[in-house]
């Protein structure tokens, strides 16, 4: 926009409102949100997001109070803040500005994020960056054991096998917390994958460069297995978690060294060309706990894979580690449905808060599709759960459709755009044919 363009909206010339991020913002959007409702009535506007957050709701009590570090009592309390990222994960957000737009627009995005006495930006972000990671644990903990019962358990013969694993994700320079690489930053997620059930149970925040075996122990139980790639591969952890009671499942590299004890029986013609029981390391690095060693071929590669657990066949042990691929599959589904990974905040604790609230939301679809259709979470499925909380907000939020008449005084021209000043519809579609048919 230049000082020599002149903008009329419906006929009248008009003063623009800041554009921010593709949308005309009311002229008060700088101030503290005010509340449309109350708080009892957030669930009325769609009863389907209702039924999705009820296991959440469930579990508030039981969490440890979250107080207030003055006399002045906590106004935008846990509840607020939960329920504020789930809907942002759930409505795939890519800011913290969409999600408070959307409260100043939309009356049911309203009942969830603001309390009574209102909400400004800076509690907002100030919320999410100091408090809540004790209460999202523990959120996270019992909704994990809430939908570890109800869903069905394969590979019960196994045991309890957990894949562990971690994830960058890309931070901007100022994040100097993430230390990575000189010229980026990149904080990493370690993340404990129930194998049984399909589900997410535990998580650890750190530098992108930081160590992920060190790590191992917190993610893994007694009697649990461990499944592992290379890079956890540690000698002197191997035998502390032995002494632990924590079995494991590892891929080793390509130069480890091993000393064979006895060559083992295994089934021929198959996969698998190698089974033994050997002591890890040279001499000078080599483990005092002997393990279980099995070579396999798959897809033209050749892999080595360590278990201390003597009470597997080297057909399972291979298929054990095959198993770990679902933490990888997780990432990439929970990363890009649920946009986990557009960050609402530079600081550590904000980014925890989030990546915990987008778990707890993966658990509350994994509740709800469960329940409702017997099935676990799929695109098709959440689409279907988007379109119906829309379908049932959109009474709450009304389209208004301008015709911006753009003059541009230096070149005598004018042309029409058409825009909207909605931050959230129900049929969002809608709204992107709008903006995509407009002439430019």
């Amino acid at each position: 926009m230049t000082r020599g363009d002149r903008y009329e909206i419906l006929g009248f010339s008009h003063k623009l409102y800041p554009l921010i991020g593709g949308h005309l913002m009311s002229i008060l959007s700088t101030s503290p949100l005010s509340p449309t409702f109350e708080e009892a009535d957030f669930g009325k506007g769609s009863p389907t997001f209702s039924t999705l957050l009820a296991p959440l709701e469930a579990q508030l009590s039981y969490l440890t109070p979250l107080e207030s570090g003055s006399n002045r009592p906590l106004e935008y309390t846990f509840e607020y803040q939960v329920r504020g990222l789930v809907y942002y994960h759930i409505e795939t957000y890519t800011s913290a500005l969409d999600l408070l737009q959307a409260a100043e627009s939309d009356d049911f995005v309203n009942r969830l994020v603001v309390p009574e006495t209102g909400l400004g930006q800076s509690t907002f972000y100030e919320t999410n960056a100091t408090r809540g990671s004790l209460q999202m644990t523990e959120l996270l903990d019992r909704l994990f054991k809430k939908a570890a019962k109800q869903v069905d358990i394969d590979y019960v013969a196994l045991g309890d096998l957990v894949a562990i694993d971690g994830s960058l994700i890309a931070a901007c320079l100022s994040m100097t917390w993430a230390d990575y690489r000189a010229s980026s930053r990149k904080a990493k997620m370690h993340l404990g994958f129930d194998l049984n059930r399909g589900l997410p149970r535990k998580m650890l925040l750190t530098q992108g460069k930081g160590a992920e075996r060190p790590f191992v122990s917190f993610l893994l139980e007694a009697e649990e297995t461990g499944v592992i790639d290379r890079g956890y591969q540690d000698h002197r952890r191997f035998d502390d978690w032995i002494k632990e009671q924590k079995h494991f499942v590892a891929r080793l590299k390509k130069n480890t060294q091993w000393e064979v004890l006895q060559h083992l029986p295994f089934s021929k013609g198959t996969a698998i060309f190698f089974f033994a029981k050997v002591l890890l390391g040279d001499q000078a690095h080599q483990m005092t706990h002997p393990v279980y060693l099995v070579g396999f071929k798959s897809r033209g590669k050749v892999y080595f894979v360590v278990t201390d657990r003597d009470d597997l066949t080297a057909e399972e042990i291979a298929f054990i580690f095959s198993l770990r691929w679902q933490i990888e599959t997780f990432f990439a589904w929970w990363k890009k449905h649920l946009k986990v990974y557009h960050l609402i905040s530079r600081n550590e604790h904000g980014v925890l808060i989030q990546l915990m609230a987008g778990l707890i939301t993966y658990l509350l679809l994994v509740l709800y599709f469960h329940q409702r259709y017997g099935e676990a979470p799929s695109l098709k499925r959440l689409r279907n759960l988007r379109w119906d909380i829309r379908h049932e907000t959109q009474g709450s939020t009304h389209l208004h459709i301008y015709l911006i008449i753009h003059i541009d005084t230096h070149n005598s021209s004018r042309y029409c755009s058409y825009g909207s000043i909605a931050m959230q519809f129900s049929n969002r579609k809608l709204l992107d044919s709008i903006d995509k048919k407009a002439p430019s």
